[in-house]
C-alpha cells in the first residue's frame, strides 16, 4: 500500500468496525478465541487489498466474505481424529439404569437420617430452599438447619462409602423399672 492516508484509513476502519466484526465472526465459529483469530486473518488478508476496495461502504461485505473463506479454508484443513475401520463401534444406549439405580442407592441411604436430617436434606438439596427458608419451613434456627445438614451430610456419605444403605436400627430394650446407668448404643452393638 502506498499512501499512507490508506494506512490511516484501514487503521480506522479496524478500529471503528472491530466489534461488528468479532460478532460477525462469532456467528461463524462457536469458540471465542477462534473468532478472534478469524478477524486477525481477514484483516491481514484485506489490508493488502484495501486500496483496491473502491466503495469503502462495502468493506463490512467484504470482510465477511474472506472470513467465510477462511473458515471454510480452516474447515477443510482440519485433521480428522476419525479413523475409518471394517468393524462398527458397539451402539452405546443410555436407557437411565445407572440413574435409577444410583437414585434408589441413594434413597436407601437417605433411610439411615432421622425424620428431621431427611426433612432438611430433602429441602435443601431436592428442594433447592436456602438455609433460613428450610429453617422457616420447618420451624427451626437457621443454626439448627446448618448443624442438621451437617451431621446428615456426613451420615449419608459414610453410608454410601461403607455401603451401610438401609441400615436399621436396632431394637432398644424396654427400659427397667428402676433406670440404671446404661453405655451408649453403638453400631458395633447393633451388628448381631
Amino acid at each position: 500500500m502506498a499512501a499512507s492516508g490508506g494506512v490511516l484509513e484501514f487503521e480506522e476502519y479496524v478500529r471503528t468496525r472491530q466489534d461488528a466484526l468479532l460478532r460477525s465472526a462469532r456467528r461463524l465459529v462457536p469458540d471465542p478465541i477462534d473468532a478472534q483469530d478469524l478477524v486477525q486473518t481477514a484483516l491481514v488478508r484485506t489490508y493488502p487489498r484495501w486500496e483496491g476496495i473502491a466503495d469503502k461502504a462495502l468493506a463490512d461485505a467484504y470482510m465477511r466474505r474472506v472470513m467465510i473463506n477462511t473458515r471454510t479454508e480452516w474447515w477443510r484443513n482440519r485433521k480428522l481424529d476419525e479413523v475409518p475401520t471394517g468393524e462398527l463401534p458397539e451402539p452405546v444406549v443410555d436407557d437411565g439404569t445407572e440413574q435409577r439405580a444410583d437414585r434408589e442407592m441413594l434413597l436407601d441411604a437417605m433411610s439411615a437420617l432421622a425424620p428431621k436430617q431427611r426433612q432438611v436434606v430433602m429441602l435443601r438439596h431436592y428442594g433447592q430452599l436456602t438455609t433460613e427458608e428450610t429453617a422457616r419451613a420447618l420451624g427451626m434456627s437457621t443454626g439448627t438447619v446448618k448443624s442438621t445438614l451437617h451431621r446428615a451430610l456426613a451420615r449419608l456419605r459414610h453410608e454410601l462409602e461403607h455401603g451401610g444403605y438401609g441400615y436399621r436400627r436396632c431394637p432398644v430394650a424396654p427400659a427397667p423399672a428402676r433406670p440404671a446407668p446404661q453405655p451408649e448404643q453403638t453400631e458395633e452393638m447393633c451388628a448381631a
